[in-house]
Formats: C-alpha cells, structure tokens, sequence
C-alpha cells in the first residue's frame, strides 16, 4: 500500500470549518475585482487541500461551509431588499440569506463527498472527476428550482485567459476547466515525488497560450441603429408607493414622447417603468401613447404588468411601433425566468411573502422562444432583468436563424 494511501482521513474541528468559510467569503472577491480573478482558483485549491484527506461526511461539512460563506458574500445585498425595502425584521433577513445560501451550497456539499468516494489517488483521474462533480454543482445551482445562480464560478473569469473560452463552453465550462485545472496542480503538488511540479508547469503553459492567444467574437455587426435609452433612478422604496406612481409614470412618458423623432429608431424604457395595468391607467391614457407612437418612424420598448386576474398577470416588455392602429395586438415579451419570492411564491411559502411590504406577485411565465421586436430591419430580443444570466435560455432564441435576435436588449430597475 502507498503512502498516499495509509495516511488516515483529516479529522479537525470547527476551526477547520471556520478557516474554510473564510476562504469561501474571500473567493468571492474575485467577483469584486476580476483583474483578481486568480482568487478564484486560489481558495479553490485549499478547499481540496482540505477535502482530499477528509472522510466524505467532513468533505461535505467543508463543501457546505465553503459554499454558504461564498453565496453570502455575493449576495448580501438581499439583505437591504428583504430589510430595508422589504420590511422583514433584521434577524429574519439574516436567517433567511444563510438559509437560501446553505441550502443552494448543498450541491457543492454533495459534489464534496462524491469526489472524496471516488477519488483514485492518480492526479489526472481525480482532476477529471473533481471538474465534472464541481460543474454538475454548479448546473444544479442554475437549473434546479428555477436556478439562482449568482456568483458561477465562470463568472470570476470573464477577465481571466481561461475567458478565451467563453465562446465555445460558456460561463459554466470556464467554472469546470478552473476547477479542473486547479485540481490538477493542487493534487499534483500533494501527491509528492519528483514529478510533483508537472501539473503546474503544464497549466501555467496552457493559461499563458490562452492569454497570448487571438479573441474570437462570435458577434458581428448587421446594421445600425440610433437607440435612446432612459433611467428614471426612482428609489425602490418609492416605485410602487401610490403617492409617487403619478410621478415616475409622467417622467418616463414626458421622455418617451421626446425621444422620439427623425433621428431615432429605438427608446427603451425599464422593467415596470410603467407600474400599473394598462386597464388600471386613466381612460383613453394606454390608447393615446399607442397612438403617439403610431406616427413617424421611432419604435419604443417600455416595462409594464399585463394581464388580468382571469388570466393571470406578466412583468413584460411591450413594444410601441409605428403605423399600430389602437385595437389591434401590441408586440409583447412576457418574462420567461422568474425570481423566486419576487415574482412567484414557492409551495409553502407565502406566509413568508405575507410579512414584506413589496408588491410580490405570482406572474405568469412567458415562452422561452420568444419572437423579437423588428425595428429597422433589425431584429431586437428584449430580456428582463437577470434574465441575462442564463445563457442556455437566450440561446434557445437562436434556433432558426431566419428569426434569430441580432440584438439583445436587456431592460432592468
């Protein structure tokens, strides 16, 4: 038996856990800075310093530490939305954050033990296996219940040689090829024996002809358009409070209407820059902006709620286009990915929802090929919010290449 072999599992304490929830918080600084991006594999290689030796019960302890203190301190922020914004009591903000991130840190706590089970001892093998176990827990964490994935380890990278690869394997390809390549040289350096230093010469080689190497740009320019684009800055705190509804709606339609002319094609307003239902408007208010923009050769693309309670409601885009007659169907995107507790309410937990004070809906999904607003002979694909972080759903629009989007335009509070 060899050595690797006889050395007995890692059994230590909760200062372990600590030190690596430490490193875990410090991981997501690349985040903050991605000219820091080597942060990323840095912490990395000590949560498998740490799990490689460990029984698979500590190796999922470690993953699950590592985890929550990552996602926390990239999503802190929802801390001022569920408190400051939400009304929810400090404490109840704070369990509610570490219990989200715990649980979406699961996955990497199951990825931990996986790699611990079915480790071989040979540095190649076991970088190959920690790449796949650490990409399936990222996959789970964007895709299982609607997905939240904030803070990809991809994400870290887009500044990084390793985002040359962006085109061909996406954000989550990245996150697997720094997992696996920062594998490979942790293990190898543990491993010992005079080859130790293989793995790292080799990376380091790959990672410098990466940098050196040409950007490819899959994107290529179709035409041109004059696009106008407006930010109303209202706080949060005050969009959806009926004393200022009147307020931000006449901002965002005064420059609506001024944006338009000979010298525009497209004005694009943000998400629900218009807060209310086109039928909670005042009479004749909906009808009358159709019909300023029926005129002339200005599209415009604004935020609005649609729907009825029959039906069902939308956080949508819709779309304002020349020679529209008042009556007839307006082109409309229905957002697709919904945020949890935002704009739907999981089974099970609307007692939670019910002790904030945001206007929190169960929306209606949109399709997921949705048609593009044509402006210009260009073919304008709206998404909503942090719609944008899937890629795999925007690229299900790419499909048919006759109706292809050629751009994207992503609308936001």
């Amino acid at each position: 038996m060899s050595p690797e072999r006889q050395r007995p599992p890692v059994q230590s304490g909760w200062q372990e856990l600590l030190f690596i929830a430490a490193v875990g918080a410090c991981h997501t600084l690349a985040y903050v800075d991605t000219q820091a991006w080597w942060l990323q594999p840095a912490a990395l290689a000590l949560l498998i310093w740490r799990v490689k030796r460990a029984t698979p019960r500590r190796a999922a302890a470690l993953g699950l530490f590592f985890g929550t203190a990552w996602l926390c301190a990239g999503t802190w922020w929802l801390f001022i939305s569920l408190h400051r914004y939400g009304g929810l009591p400090a404490w109840m903000a704070v369990v509610a954050i570490l219990a989200l991130n715990a649980l979406l840190s699961l996955y990497l706590a199951a990825a931990m033990t996986a790699f611990v089970r079915w480790q071989s001892r040979r540095p190649a093998l076991d970088s190959a296996l920690f790449a796949a176990v650490f990409l399936l827990a990222e996959l789970a964490r964007g895709v299982i219940f609607t997905g939240f994935t904030w803070v990809a380890a991809g994400y870290a990278h887009v500044d990084s040689p390793l985002a040359r690869l962006a085109p061909f394997v996406g954000s989550y390809g990245m996150g697997a090829a720094a997992a696996g390549l920062t594998a490979w040289v942790t293990l190898g350096a543990l491993a010992g024996g005079p080859r130790r230093w293989r793995p790292a010469l080799f990376t380091a080689a790959g990672v410098l002809l990466l940098w050196l190497s040409p950007t490819i740009d899959f994107s290529r320019p179709t035409g041109k358009l004059n696009v106008v684009l407006l930010q109303g800055n209202v706080p949060q705190d005050e969009k959806f409070d009926p004393a200022n509804q009147g307020a931000a709606i006449d901002w965002h339609v005064r420059e609506l209407l001024a944006a338009r002319g000979a010298d525009t094609d497209l004005v694009i307003a943000p998400e629900t820059a218009l807060v209310l239902l086109p039928s909670e408007m005042p009479p004749g208010f909906w009808e009358s902006l159709q019909q300023a923009f029926s005129q002339g050769r200005t599209h415009a693309l604004t935020g609005v709620p649609m729907g009825d309670a029959s039906t069902g409601y939308t956080n949508s885009a819709v779309g304002l286009v020349p020679g529209h007659r008042v009556g007839e169907p307006v082109y409309r995107y229905d957002k697709h990915h919904l945020v949890p507790f935002g704009e739907f309410v999981p089974a099970g937990f609307r007692w939670f929802t019910s002790m904030m004070n945001i206007p929190l809906g169960d929306f209606n999904r949109g399709p997921l090929r949705a048609p593009s607003l044509l402006v210009a002979g260009e073919r304008v694909a709206p998404n909503i919010c942090y719609e944008d972080l899937f890629g795999e759903e925007l690229a299900a629009r790419f499909t048919d290449p006759a109706s292809a989007p050629t751009i994207l335009a992503n609308i936001s509070n």
